[in-house]
Formats: structure tokens, sequence, C-alpha cells
């Protein structure tokens, strides 16, 4: 059989994720690559691949899209590495620089200031322009809230809009994936997510930020009834953006 090409975000939040893919032995029966969440999209899109942890704002890009897997990238309430930091209070602010890395971020935070905060705001890419806010994710967050006269953690501002956790990134296949491999695949990422414990111990300690909470509490990777829920949400509000 054909290796199945896989490409996973490289950030601290797949570790769990990867630890149980290399501890089983599905990482014999994949190509896996580790990439930013835009460039897991992207290889999605235009075939590279055939699975991605991807943004989920990227899905309706994706040419035959399917959700293959029970877990995912997500939060109920405050996530602590998706944020708008400000200068400005969220009601005030006007420009926002967004994040190169992430489709699902950027888009979260338009709905964010639109719908939620029912803000007008003039957005860039431009990474030298001078905003009032930006939206910065993943572990160049870690440590950085503190800089800012304001932090908004955008799952927990999602919650406090809709009341639903959030889903910021699905395991997700543009053909058809064979059923026996999904249920190997799934219970790999199940194993590392019950090693979770185990994988803390072989992380660097980091002085300013709490991985043991991150990992053990503020990320929750159960794609739930109420994350599909949210999902779609998300999705309509995009399309309204």
């Amino acid at each position: 059989m054909n290796k199945i090409k896989i490409s996973a975000v490289a950030y601290t939040n797949t570790k769990p994720f990867i630890y149980g893919i290399n501890h089983s032995e599905v990482i014999n029966q994949i190509d896996l690559s580790l990439d930013i969440p835009s460039d897991c999209a992207a290889k999605l899109i235009d075939g590279t691949v055939d699975v991605g942890l991807i943004p989920v704002a990227a899905i309706p890009h994706v040419p035959n899209a399917n959700i293959i897997s029970d877990y995912c990238i997500g939060s109920v309430g405050a996530v602590n590495s998706v944020f708008i930091f400000s200068s400005v209070p969220a009601h005030e602010i006007k420009t926002l620089r967004l994040d190169s890395h992430s489709r699902t971020s950027n888009n979260l935070a338009r709905v964010l200031l639109k719908f939620h905060f029912k803000q007008e705001v003039a957005y860039t890419t431009d990474a030298n322009a001078v905003t009032d806010a930006i939206v910065l994710i993943g572990d160049r967050t870690f440590g950085k809230k503190d800089d800012y006269a304001f932090a908004y953690d955008m799952g927990e501002e999602w919650m406090n809009f809709t009341g639903l956790p959030f889903v910021y990134a699905a395991w997700v296949a543009n053909k058809v994936i064979p059923e026996e491999f999904i249920n190997e695949f799934n219970a790999a990422l199940k194993i590392g997510l019950a090693a979770r414990k185990d994988l803390l111990k072989t992380l660097p300690l980091n002085p300013v930020f709490d991985l043991d909470d991150y990992l053990m509490h503020k990320l929750d990777f159960e794609l739930t009834a109420q994350k599909r829920e949210a999902l779609s949400l998300f999705l309509s509000y995009i399309e309204q953006l």
C-alpha cells in the first residue's frame, strides 16, 4: 500500500498527537511532515498531502474535504495561545495586523470584532504596519500577554459570544481514506493524549508559560457534537464577513 501523506502542525499543541503517531504502527504507514498551519492547509488544498491537521477556516477550500478523526485542536473557553493583543480596549480597535500562520485565527478575530465587539476594523498583513492590535497564535504567544496593554484570548471570547467551545484545527482528508487506517490513526492519537504526562517530562521547561496547564487543561482534543456545532456556526459567520 502506498504511504498516506500527512501534514501536521509543528506547534506544542500538536505534540500529543505526534507522540501517539510515533509510538504506534501508524508511523510505518505514513509520510509525515510538520508545518505551520497555513502550509498544512496549502498542502492539502493542492493535493501534496492526503490528510492535514488544518485550520478549520480552510476546510471549505479543500477538494472533497472530510473530517476523518474523533480528535482536534480545540478549547472549551480560554486556550492561552490564540490572541488578539492590543494597545487599546477591544471596543476601540480600528486597525489590526493579521497573523500569516493561520487562516482560522485571522477569521476568528474578524468574526469577534465584527459580531461580538461590534467594531469596523481595517486589516493588514503588512508585518511592518503599526496597528492598534495584532493577531498572534501558537508557541509565539507563550509569555507574551504582559507585553501588551490588552490580551483577548479568542477561545474565551468565542465562548463569551456563543456559549460554545471552539475548534481551531481538525484532521481533514481530501480523498477517501481506508476505514481500517482511520481506526488505527484515531487509536494512535488516543495513545498520545493518554501519554501527555510522559510527554511533558520530555519538553523543556518554560519559565514564562505553564505547559502542564496548557496541554492538560487549556487544550481540549475531543471533537464533540458541541464542537461540530461551533464549527458550523463559525463557518457561517465567515460567510457573512
